[in-house]
């Protein structure tokens, strides 16, 4: 079997901020479904198959956002919005979307692309070996 091994390491980590404090957990009944993990392994956040191109999957008990801007290209933000501790609620269009206050964030480095959170998701370290997205 041929394995690879790669980090991972996004461009634009910042230290994480809270904002205003909010504890909401943008957890909308309207947000659109965001991919789960199927079955993962302990330590795994998720398999590569089940993170789409173009999009992401939000790890809520994690508080991680895994996502793939291009095929076979994975990157990981906090999921927590810069702007107000929410947790971010959904994946689409390219962009990491906050409920609470309408913050959107890129899934290619995590920079802010719409208001009000004014820094961008931290970087998370993850490790892709053969099929398996883990952190660290």
């Amino acid at each position: 079997m041929n394995t690879r091994r790669r980090t991972v390491l996004a461009a634009g980590a910042a230290a994480l901020g809270t904002g205003c404090g909010s504890s909401g957990d943008g957890n909308g009944s309207t947000a659109p479904k965001t991919p789960q993990p199927s079955g993962t392994s302990d330590g795994e956040l998720a398999r590569t198959s089940d993170v789409p191109a173009g999009g992401g999957m939000i790890l809520r008990d994690r508080k991680v956002v895994v996502t793939q801007p291009t095929a076979g290209e994975f990157r990981a933000f906090s999921a927590v919005c810069t702007h107000a501790g929410c947790v971010v609620a959904a994946v689409t269009d390219g962009t990491i979307d906050c409920a609470c206050h309408g913050s959107r964030f890129s899934i290619e480095d995590g920079a802010v692309e719409n208001g009000p959170a004014t820094r961008p998701l931290p970087a998370e370290r993850i490790t892709v070996e053969g099929d398996s997205i883990r952190l660290g």
